[in-house]
């Protein structure tokens, strides 16, 4: 019973024979628990504000809290009592009003008109185009096709004797005419040439002594002291202007400084710091005691939902339950052996009975049809068999004797 209920021991065990010796365990030294962060000191403000406010806010937020979970708690109901329920019927009648309408159109009225119109798109298009394209425009084409490479041919061989009557003109007539314009441009470029250095020269000599030398001249002994007299001028008159601008900006600095950084800054540091730091205090206190009454809160309605769901299960659950069991079961299964049962029995033999009766009935409207059928026409005629040479049934050929229809007299 024992290697029934537990197979894997003896295998375990087996297996365990063929295992190396287990090695001694690794004593480790336990290490020293990780260090805490130190928590910030808290001042006596927090410490005084925290209680009157967790209070304060207990006393607030627990009404909020139990609203809410009664909300939760409804809307949790009607989700799954209401709406699911009619989302899925109204998912159903979606489906059964727009989907299903169409897919059956699609299916029975759309694809089958379009197999007809591709059936008859190809007898009434595709078929006599193909065989126009076979029949008319293949031939034609090859004859075109001949055609043309006859014109080919013939165009062809004029080209060459055009291109060797060009050759000829070109290399006796052209070639020796080219030559000789060649020589006598060469010759004028040459004498242009000559003329164009010359005419060159004197102009260059001209404007050398005409206009550069007097523009120097002027440039070194005239307008240059000019411009160095009027740029020593100008930084003069910058550096009065920077020397003034930045007087008037220090004191417009030490100004704005004294009237409004300084006061500025007191009051930042005096006034909205101070203020600040107690708002903040009293913000975190205020915000820590919310999720403090929240979950507090959350655990009396958790309380209060059970006290109420016991009560509600004590006062009308529990009492049902007991007038069902107690009360309608009996009287349902009585109600069943004594009433349901029998008239179900009665129910069957009647169907049953009515099944008889209408096949019966049915025979005999067969029957009479068929007589009303026979007296008019006659009896059918039966089909006769055509003699192929085979036997019949009961004369079947056998191996072991000649009963066959090449053998039998």
């Amino acid at each position: 019973m024992d290697l029934e209920k537990h197979p894997r021991e003896g295998s375990e065990a087996r297996v365990d024979l063929h295992k190396r010796p287990a090695e001694p365990p690794i004593r480790r030294e336990p290490q020293p628990p990780a260090p805490r962060e130190p928590q910030a000191p808290e001042g006596c403000l927090a410490v005084a504000i925290r209680i009157p406010v967790r209070i304060i806010v207990l006393v607030l937020v627990v009404p909020v809290r139990m609203l809410w979970d009664a909300l939760v708690v409804t809307g949790r109901f009607l989700n799954d009592a209401l709406l699911r329920p009619l989302g899925r019927a109204l998912l159903w009648l979606g489906r059964a009003v727009f989907v299903w309408p169409f897919v059956g159109l699609w299916r029975y009225v759309v694809v089958p008109v379009g197999q007809a119109l591709g059936w008859l798109g190809k007898v009434l298009l595709v078929v006599p185009l193909v065989w126009f394209y076979r029949s008319v425009l293949t031939p034609v084409g090859h004859a075109i096709a001949w055609v043309a490479r006859g014109f080919g041919a013939a165009v062809g061989w004029v080209a060459r004797g055009a291109g060797a009557a060009f050759g000829w003109v070109y290399a006796s007539l052209l070639t020796p005419v080219g030559h000789a314009v060649m020589w006598v441009l060469k010759g004028l470029g040459a004498v242009l040439a000559a003329l164009g250095i010359g005419v060159w020269t004197v102009v260059s000599w001209l404007a050398k002594y005409l206009v550069v030398v007097p523009a120097v001249w002027l440039y070194t002994w005239v307008l240059a002291p000019v411009g160095r007299a009027v740029v020593r001028c100008v930084k003069g008159l910058v550096w009065l202007v920077s020397t003034a601008l930045t007087g008037i900006g220090m004191a417009l600095y030490w100004i704005a400084r004294i009237l409004l950084v300084l006061p500025a800054l007191a009051l930042w540091r005096w006034v909205l710091a101070p203020v600040g730091r107690v708002l903040a205090v009293i913000g975190r206190e205020v915000w820590d005691a919310l999720g403090h009454a929240w979950r507090i809160a959350g655990h009396i309605s958790l309380t209060v939902g059970r006290f109420l769901g016991k009560l509600f299960r004590w006062i009308f659950v529990e009492p049902v339950r007991w007038v069902y069991r107690s009360v309608l079961t009996p009287v349902g299964h009585v109600v069943r052996d004594t009433v349901l049962r029998p008239a179900a029995e009665a129910a069957r033999s009647v169907r049953r009975a009515t099944r008889q009766a209408v096949a019966a009935a049915r025979e005999s409207v067969r029957q009479a049809r068929a007589d009303f059928r026979r007296m008019l026409f006659g009896e059918p005629r039966r089909p006769r068999l055509a003699d192929r040479g085979e036997p019949s049934g009961r004369e079947a050929r056998t191996l072991g004797s000649s009963t066959t229809a090449l053998t039998k007299d």
